[in-house]
């Protein structure tokens, strides 16, 4: 025989505390922002007057004519290692002439002989 089954009424579930809520910040987004956008603007044509620089541009040609001829001084090989250290070649030869024009650039000015760049 079957047993008689009784009604089980259901579990209760317990509800959050509505006392224990934290409070989150919401950040505010009204109003103009032109704090942010004069900034930025200062910022830019600081770094626009810096390009504009002639020394910024002999720097850069310096830079790029080496970097081309430490390129060409290992090219021929064909390789992908053979590329991949003849462009660390090239950073390193742009780096030092650059290094080496900026040191001869300052020491111009203070009068003290311009020690030569590490190639």
């Amino acid at each position: 025989m079957a047993k008689a089954t009784t009604a089980k009424a259901p579990k209760k579930v317990k509800k959050a505390n509505k006392s224990a809520v934290k409070a989150v910040a919401k950040p505010k987004f009204g109003g103009k922002r032109t704090g942010g956008q004069s900034k930025a603007k200062d910022a830019a044509d600081a770094l626009w007057k810096l390009a504009e620089h002639p020394l910024v541009g002999e720097l850069l040609a310096i830079g790029a004519t080496a970097a081309v001829a430490a390129i060409a001084e290992g090219s021929g090989k064909g390789k992908k290692k053979a590329s991949t250290k003849a462009v660390k070649a090239a950073g390193k030869a742009a780096a030092a002439a650059i290094g080496a024009r900026l040191i001869s650039e300052f020491a111009e000015g203070s009068g003290k002989k311009a020690k030569p760049a590490k190639a």
